[in-house]
């Protein structure tokens, strides 16, 4: 019953997550003058700024001081926060350059990294359905690739470095929150030290930016916080393998938004290879059901 309760939960919060993570790119372009470079720095300081308070209001300063006695976690916690620094850097300056139809490329290959990074490093099983899936979803990642005729390298490097961070957050047993702050505290001085001089030196959002953008670049922790915290909620209660799937939900809502809201090119190959990737997600979410009710009948 517990296991049942907790795989859930671990279910709605990626849900929830990826909608969110869908969303986003309409809120960074909202964010336009202000540089690409100077939003990331922003966020990352932001993000362990709203996080922290969280942590220290909920679990208190010694379960922070109890983490960073642990020695293992003083390479853990950075190289998480390094991995998902790196993502965000990619995503952001790709949303901002009209790339929003490549970044959703990425995003559709990066549950398959993940999907591997399972099998192979956490002995994750594959269930019929769930296998059927992952081959659809090759087959359309087949299909892009072949397509472009060329290494989408924005894809792949935002594929990569969030795949490798999903399978280092099943590291941390730590609450969602904290788990967000842990991996951020140690990047939030260097961020700091450089959002201060660029504003110094009139290279900042204040420069270019109204007070009503800029209380909008504000908001960039929480927008990030959450939807992490709802992953690290799920990365630690669900399987590798059932993680990767769902997240095609996020890059086919923004997958939408760059066609109709950005007015994004996207030709007719483009559509069959997400047409093939979803016909996967629907063996996978039918797989997902008949799971559920075999356990609610034992």
């Amino acid at each position: 019953m517990v296991h049942d309760r907790d795989y859930k939960i671990g279910i709605i919060s990626m849900l929830a997550c990826d909608v969110l993570w869908g969303v986003l790119p309409i809120y960074w372009q909202a964010l336009r003058p202000i540089d690409s470079w100077v939003i990331i720095f922003y966020r990352i300081f932001l993000v362990g700024f709203v996080s922290g308070i969280a942590t220290l209001i909920i679990y208190g300063l010694p379960a922070v001081k109890d983490q960073l006695s642990i020695k293992s976690n003083l390479w853990k916690f950075p190289l998480a926060g390094l991995l998902i620094t790196c993502n965000w850097s990619i995503y952001i300056w790709a949303v901002n350059a009209d790339h929003v139809i490549q970044t959703c490329v990425g995003y559709y290959i990066e549950p398959l990294i993940v999907c591997l990074l399972g099998i192979i490093i956490f002995k994750e099983k594959l269930t019929k359905y769930k296998l059927t899936a992952l081959l659809f979803a090759l087959a359309g990642m087949l299909v892009i690739l072949f397509h472009f005729m060329q290494v989408p390298l924005i894809a792949l490097s935002i594929a990569t470095s969030f795949a490798i961070y999903a399978a280092v957050k099943k590291w941390f047993d730590l609450p969602p929150i904290m788990s967000v702050f842990m991996e951020t505290l140690f990047l939030m001085l260097p961020a700091i030290c450089v959002v201060i001089g660029l504003e110094l030196t009139g290279h900042g959002a204040l420069a270019v930016a109204t007070p009503g953008k800029y209380c909008l670049l504000l908001c960039c922790g929480i927008l990030t916080a959450a939807p992490l915290s709802l992953f690290a909620a799920a990365a630690t209660k669900v399987p590798l393998v059932t993680v990767g799937l769902l997240e095609y939900l996020s890059p086919s809502i923004s997958l939408v938004i760059g066609i109709f809201f950005m007015k994004e090119p996207f030709d007719l190959i483009q559509f069959i290879s997400f047409v093939i990737v979803w016909i996967g997600l629907g063996f996978f979410t039918y797989g997902e059901i008949k799971s559920s009710k075999e356990n609610m009948l034992e």
